[in-house]
């Protein structure tokens, strides 16, 4: 199984930005899918996430401005992100919960540098 993430970039400040997240494998049910970010010198950190049912949860700093959404059909997560912030300069990873022929497991996708200029 792979999670291949793109669409990070540089990008002014209130600018906006996509980024999206394709699983491809052996896969037989995905679970949840979601956006981590780890600026430097932090933890990382959820951003946002989407279960299969297309419930979603969002972290306190990005609600209202970033926007997770799911193609289960392509088995693919994108994160629209609007009003960007310096702050939200990260690199920012894909991340899943699937089934393949065994138990759930959770797979990480590269990263993809965000960088927010002020």
């Amino acid at each position: 199984v792979q999670l291949q993430a793109s669409g990070g970039g540089l990008v002014q400040a209130g600018g906006s930005l996509r980024l999206s997240c394709a699983a491809s494998g052996s896969i037989f049910s995905i679970n949840d899918m979601g956006w981590y970010r780890q600026a430097p010198g932090k933890e990382r950190e959820l951003v946002a996430a989407i279960i299969s049912g297309g419930s979603t949860r969002y972290a306190d700093s990005v609600t209202g401005r970033f926007t997770i959404s799911r193609d289960n059909a392509q088995n693919t997560v994108y994160l629209q992100m609007n009003s960007l912030k310096p702050e939200d300069t990260a690199v920012y990873y894909c991340n899943s919960d699937l089934w393949t022929t065994g138990p759930l497991y959770d797979y990480w996708g590269q990263g993809t540098q965000v960088t927010v200029s002020s």
